[in-house]
């Protein structure tokens, strides 16, 4: 039995853990600021069930990050019933936030009156595309609310790791360099395919060279939405010694018909690895820009180490 005085004698006494010290110590868990900016994402593309539930895994993701964050989906080709368009979802983010604030006051609340940005739009994008990242910033102004858009989320290397992934689910690459086993069907060739025009190209091969690192192989970005060049850069990779190729979306899935994949991984002549889809990177990337459109990040989230 206890005593007022503490446990009785023999009983064993939990005692709080004490706080690691030192640079190794855990870091406190980060949390939303009251009041923050919701985190609107931009999707582009067709609205579908599919692109719904993809979105709703990259939100989930990022409030799962840090707790409590509003975070939003807003689409470039909503129709403002089942698939809100990023206008209204801006308007309603701004409508709440002003409504929260008069009810603050009518309950007799000290509060000041919020200003600085509504919402936080990312986009929901590997690397840059010019025309739809017009149309987000279109969008952004119509709405006529304070919002602060970010970058694209690429190039990092959480999108490297992301191919390999794709690619080892097609059983195009090896999971893991460093273990001892063969996949018979490895690519010793990797065409990295975004859509955007040349700044896309650029961009994607950035996050190529790393995508090489990982795989020991060559990789080389080309254009999806340009005529003949995923088949010219399939030749020459061919001439410089490759001869199992393997197609690999730069893309997150919704800004492309996928109709389109498949006509140039025939094209090409090779097998394609699906999108990145909602791989958990995208919606740690797309936490990442908002915190440090908003100041709150410690740092960038880090890639895994090549293996």
């Amino acid at each position: 039995m206890s005593s007022p005085t503490g446990p009785a004698s023999g009983l064993p006494v939990r005692m709080p853990r004490p706080r690691q010290p030192g640079r190794h110590r855990r870091p406190e868990p980060l949390a939303a600021p009251q009041g923050a900016p919701a985190l609107v994402l931009a999707v582009p593309g067709t609205s579908s069930a599919a692109t719904r539930s993809l979105a709703e895994e990259v939100v989930s993701i990022a409030r799962s990050e840090l707790p409590g964050l509003d975070a939003r989906i807003g689409y470039l080709d909503g129709d403002d019933a089942e698939f809100p368009t990023l206008q209204s979802v801006l308007t309603r983010a701004a409508e709440e936030r002003t409504a929260r604030y008069e009810q603050a006051r009518a309950a007799g609340a000290d509060v000041t009156q919020p200003d600085g940005p509504v919402a936080v739009v990312v986009p929901l994008l590997a690397g840059p595309d010019n025309a739809l990242l017009r149309r987000v910033r279109q969008a952004v102004m119509e709405s006529r609310i304070a919002a602060d858009l970010t970058d694209v989320l690429g190039p990092h290397p959480l999108l490297a790791e992301a191919l390999h992934v794709r690619l080892s689910e097609a059983g195009l690459a090896r999971a893991d360099r460093a273990r001892l086993f063969t996949v018979a069907t490895a690519a010793d060739g990797i065409i990295l395919a975004s859509v955007g025009g040349e700044e896309a190209v650029q961009a994607a091969g950035i996050t190529g060279m790393l995508l090489a690192a990982r795989l020991a192989v060559p990789v080389m970005a080309a254009a999806l939405d340009e005529e003949g060049a995923i088949a010219a850069t399939a030749e020459q990779l061919r001439g410089s010694g490759s001869q199992q190729l393997a197609l690999a979306p730069y893309l997150i899935g919704p800004e492309i018909d996928a109709g389109l994949l498949d006509a140039a991984a025939k094209e090409a002549g090779c097998s394609a690895a699906e999108a990145l889809g909602p791989y958990p990177a995208i919606g740690k990337l797309a936490l990442a820009k908002y915190t440090t459109a908003l100041g709150i990040a410690p740092q960038q989230p880090q890639g895994a180490p090549v293996r």
